[in-house]
């Protein structure tokens, strides 16, 4: 059975925790690293063999840049990084 929480008005409330981050969708804005104060995300470069390095490094091999799970327990399942996702490249569930 998922957690449940109740809202401020008394209405059941199931949290969705953030479980993964599709690479191949996301596109690396950053929209919901800078909406998480909990430090769940991080940005991440992403090499030609699939390998994620450091997004400061100056890798040729890096074909583009991308969030990646960093603290997943920090979640505290909100859902605000979901909703400011562009290419809906995060999955979701309750505990």
């Amino acid at each position: 059975m998922p957690m449940t929480g109740l809202t401020r008005g008394g209405a059941e409330w199931v949290p969705e925790f953030l479980v993964a981050i599709d690479p191949e969708k996301c596109i690396g804005c950053g929209r919901c690293y800078k909406v998480c104060g909990r430090g769940v995300m991080g940005l991440r470069g992403l090499t030609e063999d699939g390998d994620l390095v450091d997004a400061d490094e100056d890798d040729e091999e890096v074909i583009k840049k991308v969030m990646v799970l960093e603290a997943a327990g920090a979640c505290i399942g909100c859902g605000a990084c979901a909703r400011v996702c562009p290419s809906g490249c995060q999955s979701h569930a309750p505990a």
